[in-house]
């Protein structure tokens, strides 16, 4: 190649790498196909979990639900308030909860979040912390429960077998060649088998078997191979720092190695197992609580729809009535038209306040049909036929008070947590003695050429042929024991100091809460006494304003009639007519929600609803097992620690029914408190004055005002009803907007007002 070329092609050659650049490249592979099917070039992607696990029924077979353009094809399904309660109840595995309707003005700064804030509240969750085992790692139930921390109390086996196989050159001369083999050969075994047990004092006993066989090529050996055996009991009793019943409940075990590694060690003992338990169990009541009161608001705010509905469909029959008045009139030339157009716009309005208030209905019975754990729809209208309480109800302030500050279940929960930090402060103050343990060990040795068998020995000395291992150990001959004392002492105990200063800190913490808490309890029980007082007399006056509201429509009817007053002033009548029924059915809602309030403030709800709560049914091999060993403990000898027993940590079983008579107070008592149960006073008579003497709520008598929607004996509508006679309304079969019978009339507002009955698009409104 000439000099010329090869300039050229060097020249080219520098070209073709400037116009290519510096870039990477694949490296070249022998057998590539080209299949790249496999490659991901994503490390993460929206995937969804391979579960699959059957729908509720409720779910699966759900209907459309009600509306104003679904609402021709159901069934009216009259359901009572304790059959809400009990279907709710069966259908709750899970805690729903509903947003209140109303935001309250009391103070809940403590109560709204000391009761499983954030956290979803099942049925499983008593259970899951009874049987926690420490692994549920940043879980609520994380920690031992009562059976895992006895756990540590258990007997523990350990066995070990091994066998090893030297064979290896050591350094000897020859002098010492006929006593130390030159080439080492040799075949070890060691087998252990041993029994240890924490006491309750916090201390350890064990007992332990070792068997070593020892064969090798040394020639100082009397025979070529051996057993020795031992067993030896042993014992590790703490004397100051970790002693008694009462820490190692509290704190569970702690060895003198971990006191003096200077680890720290968590208190998590079967006691504070326990409280764990009894907080949650709080957690689960108040979980029912709330699910209760939910029910009944959600309850009583379905039974205000259907009087909202019903109060705006009779404004719109009697508007209709004025606007075909008012139309006729026109055709004869006695009215104008604008009063057509006024009747003709109010009539509209009322019928898009219908239409509004059965979508509140719709949407009202959805939301009971959550909290009761129901389908969205099935075909069936729920309608509440409980009417709600309109006699005046009181509660006496000090019982009550009393009362709220016992079963309150926050209190009794925060009561749990200060037990808690009194119990860890027990603990942590143990921690501030030096760690002085008294240690023990007797050993029975054996040794011989075999390990059991032997026969007649060859020779004197213990490893002749024909000796045993255990022929050794049973005569006794090779007894070993040690005894002594361990000490541990960290100079200056600053993890200890703190320790102790942590938990007292945790304590005053928790006791400053529980006062505020029982300060806000106090408040919250107050705001609803005035809740209850200002909503009982919102009724009254509301119920006044609705019977003058009657008389107000009556009376401008016939003036304006006589041409005597515009039919504008009719209108205002009607609209304020239909306002005021509904405002006295809101407030007559609200004063059950009040009463429903105040058993809520102070711990009655549950109680209030009937609703109580037990431990399920185990099964029969459990309360077999139980019963055996409580027979077994029976006759076995009772140890008494004296006083290393711990202290008194509960005052029993919570009564959950302040009505039942029969209840002392030795058969349970109040976290804390001690509540008396006082039996119902009988009714009086109507001359004589009401005193109620207990705190469940105390019926009063009849005001002189008569709440609406009940007839009476008397033959005047609105005269003096202090004695009234309460019926219930008669139920409709069907929703209508303006009449009772579905398909009175047909839609027809083009030249007049529409007749009973009347919908959107030729449809009845039902």
């Amino acid at each position: 190649m000439s000099r010329n070329t090869r300039s050229n092609l060097s020249l080219a050659l520098a070209m073709l790498m400037l116009a290519t650049g510096c870039q990477p490249t694949q490296p070249f592979f022998f057998h590539e196909d080209g299949d790249l099917s496999h490659f991901i070039d994503i490390s993460t992607d929206i995937e969804y979990p391979d579960v699959d696990e059957p729908a509720l029924d409720e779910v699966t077979h759900a209907q459309r639900p009600l509306s104003l353009k679904n609402m021709d094809d159901y069934e009216m399904w009259d359901l009572t308030l304790e059959e809400a309660t009990r279907i709710t109840l069966c259908n709750s595995q899970v805690m729903r909860q509903l947003g209140g309707r109303v935001a309250t003005s009391a103070p809940d700064t403590i109560s709204r979040t000391i009761i499983n804030a954030a956290q979803v509240t099942t049925t499983y969750d008593p259970a899951l912390v009874e049987t926690g085992n420490g692994q549920s790692y940043g879980s609520q139930f994380d920690g031992l429960g009562v059976e895992s921390a006895l756990s540590e109390f258990d007997a523990q086996l350990q066995s070990s077998i091994i066998w090893q196989r030297n064979d290896r050159p050591v350094n000897f001369g020859a002098a010492a060649g006929s006593l130390f083999a030159q080439d080492f050969q040799q075949d070890l075994g060691d087998f252990n088998l041993g029994i240890t047990k924490n006491t309750a004092d916090g201390g350890r006993l064990g007992f332990r078997n070792t068997t070593n066989y020892d064969s090798n090529n040394n020639g100082s050996r009397q025979t070529p191979s051996d057993w020795e055996t031992n067993f030896e009991a042993f014992f590790n009793q703490p004397l100051l720092q970790g002693r008694g019943t009462q820490y190692t409940r509290i704190a569970g075990t702690y060895t003198f190695d971990q006191y003096a590694a200077n680890s720290p060690n968590s208190f998590d003992g079967v006691m504070i197992a326990r409280i764990r338990t009894d907080q949650t169990l709080a957690d689960f009541e108040g979980g029912i609580r709330n699910l209760m009161r939910d029910v009944e608001q959600a309850y009583w705010e379905l039974y205000f729809a259907y009087r909202e509905l019903d109060a705006r469909k009779k404004g719109l029959d009697s508007v209709r009535r004025t606007w075909a008045r008012t139309n006729q009139l026109l055709i004869n030339g006695l009215a104008r038209a604008g009063d057509k157009a006024q009747a003709e716009s109010q009539f509209f309005q009322f019928r898009a306040q219908v239409e509004q208030a059965l979508t509140e209905v719709f949407r009202a019975e959805a939301r009971l049909r959550y909290i009761m754990g129901l389908a969205v729809s099935d075909g069936r209208l729920i309608r509440p036929i409980d009417e709600p309480v309109v006699a005046r109800v009181d509660f006496d302030w000090a019982a009550t008070h009393c009362e709220a500050l016992a079963r309150r279940v926050e209190v009794r929960k925060q009561k749990w947590q200060i037990k808690r930090r009194e119990l860890e402060l027990i603990a942590a103050r143990n921690h501030l003695l030096p760690r002085l343990d008294a240690v023990g060990r007797y050993r029975w040795v054996g040794a011989g050429d075999e390990l059991v068998d032997y026969g007649p020995q060859v020779g004197p000395g213990r490893f002749a042929e024909g000796t045993s291992a255990f022929q050794s150990l049973t005569s006794g001959d090779f007894q070993e024991w040690e005894l002594g004392f361990q000490l541990a002492i960290p100079i200056g105990f600053r993890r200890q100091l703190d320790g102790v200063r942590h938990v007292q800190l945790l304590l005053a913490r928790e006791r400053a809460v529980l006062q505020d808490l029982e300060l806000e309890v106090s408040h919250q029980l107050g705001d609803a006494f005035r809740d209850i007082d200002l909503n009982y007399q919102l009724s009254q006056t509301q119920f006044n304003n609705r019977v003058a509201a009657d008389h107000e429509v009556a009376a401008i009817e016939l003036a304006e009639e006589r041409g005597l007053i515009g039919i504008n002033v009719l209108l205002d009548a009607q609209r304020r007519r239909a306002d005021a029924e509904s405002s006295y059915y809101r407030s007559l809602v609200d004063y059950n929600l009040a009463i429903l309030e105040v058993h809520y403030r102070k711990g009655s709800l549950l109680d209030y609803n009937g609703v109580y709560l037990a431990e399920g049914p185990w099964p029969g091999k459990a309360y077999f097992d139980a019963l055996r060993r409580a027979r077994q403990r029976d006759a076995s000898m009772y140890l008494d620690y004296g006083f290393t027993r711990p202290n008194v940590m509960s005052r029993g079983p919570v009564i959950q029914s302040m009505g039942d008579s029969s209840a002392t107070a030795a058969d349970g008592y109040y976290e804390g408190e001690v509540v008396p149960t006082n039996e119902p006073t009988p009714a009086e008579d109507a001359g004589e004055e009401w005193q109620p003497a207990d705190t469940s709520a105390a019926a009063m008598h009849a005001s002189p005002v008569q709440p609406a929607g009940y007839e009476t004996n008397h033959s005047s509508q609105y005269g003096n009803l202090q004695t009234a006679d309460y019926q219930s309304p008669t139920p409709q079969g069907r929703i209508t907007y303006a009449a009772s019978t579905p398909n009175e009339g047909q839609a027809n507002h083009a030249s007049g007002p529409p007749a009973a009955g009347a919908g959107v698009g030729g449809q009845p409104l039902r």
